[in-house]
């Protein structure tokens, strides 16, 4: 049976390492600021009124009947609140469709960057 010492070591070595992480890039509420306790509170609402997921391959259980999950903006909205609150911006996708969309439009996995729609 292994002992729990045999960890010990590593841990020590790692631990330096970990206690030096680099700071955020940006800059503490930039981007992050939008998404408060309000925005949870809209989402699960949004939710609520949009059960299926509304993304091109689902169209809201017309094509595949998919849970949503995630409220994605149509556009993005690049820490503007007028459009991070604009209603009429906002979908309702599920995890697997909001992912694919994003390494899609994003230019993930060597994909060229097109625009959201």
């Amino acid at each position: 049976m292994a002992r729990l010492t045999t960890l010990k070591p590593r841990v020590q070595v790692l631990g330096p390492r970990l206690a030096a992480q680099p700071k955020p890039s940006q800059p503490e509420g930039s981007g992050q600021g939008l998404y408060t306790y309000r925005w949870k509170q809209a989402r699960l609402a949004f939710l609520r009124q949009h059960p299926l997921c509304q993304c091109p391959d689902c169209a809201e259980g017309v094509k595949r009947v998919t849970a949503a999950s995630v409220v994605d903006h149509h556009e993005p909205h690049h820490n503007d609140p007028v459009k991070f609150w604009d209603q009429a911006n906002w979908r309702a996708l599920a995890k697997a469709c909001h992912d694919r969309l994003t390494v899609k439009h994003d230019g993930g996995f060597g994909n060229p960057i097109t625009p959201k729609g």
